[in-house]
């Protein structure tokens, strides 16, 4: 079956430049966090958060600084997805959008926090004072590690939502869209980290990044060649 695309031109304006922003926010946060933490051969083995004493504290500045002008705009990005998948029911596109925004608001806490933990490492590693420097680590995982693990549910349970979506109504998707879902485009990104290190090492230093780099540019090109076709295959 066949699903008109749209016949607003604003409409459509706006849901192409809606996910060219989420585009450019995946770029810029994830160059921010990739300064942040890309150390090479230091990320492999070792202590926690060792590998930040192999970063200079400028990219951890840089870094910082661009992860914080990037992440408000990841909302606009979910307000593309929101659009493409509105079509074929509200209720999961809306799911999908209040889901990504809770996601990127709890990463952006921990990711906003990761520069100054590299400063910590730093500073007190050069001071040889390994006893407060465990302490500031436990605290450290107790009030912000721990929010990775929220983040990561949420992320499994919004792919989900996102293919069970794209698969079962009229979106403005083709079915393959579904597995350019965040949770498998993460495995893929960790599974280049262990199984082929020398891609790997680049990518997962900033791996949620990555994967809706991935995701927005598939989104981007499905919409398009549903646009140029003048409909988008539905369930």
């Amino acid at each position: 079956m066949k699903i008109s695309f749209s016949s607003s031109a604003e409409h459509r304006k706006f849901l192409f430049l809606s996910g060219l922003i989420g585009l450019a926010a995946s770029l810029v946060v994830g160059t921010g966090e990739f300064l942040v933490h890309y150390a090479g051969d230091a990320m492999h083995g070792g202590a926690p958060y060792a590998f930040f004493q192999a970063i200079a504290p400028g990219r951890l500045v840089v870094g910082q600084a661009l992860i914080i002008l990037g992440l408000p705009f990841y909302a606009v990005g979910y307000a593309h997805l929101f659009l493409a998948l509105r079509p074929g029911s509200r209720k999961l596109a809306v799911a999908v959008f209040l889901l990504g925004v809770a996601s990127f608001s709890i990463g952006g806490v921990w990711v906003g926090s990761r520069a100054f933990l590299g400063s910590v490492v730093q500073i007190l590693a050069d001071q040889s004072a390994p006893a407060t420097l465990a302490r500031l680590l436990e605290r450290y995982d107790l009030l912000l590690e721990n929010l990775v693990q929220i983040l990561r549910l949420l992320v499994v349970a919004n792919s989900a939502l996102f293919a069970v979506a794209v698969l079962r109504f009229r979106t403005l998707y083709p079915r393959w869209m579904a597995a350019f879902n965040p949770a498998v485009l993460l495995a893929i990104v960790f599974l280049l980290f262990f199984q082929w290190p020398a891609v790997g090492d680049f990518l997962a230093p900033t791996a949620m990044n990555v994967a809706h780099f991935a995701m927005f540019t598939a989104s981007l090109l499905a919409l398009r060649r549903s646009c140029d076709s003048g409909g988008a295959e539905g369930s």
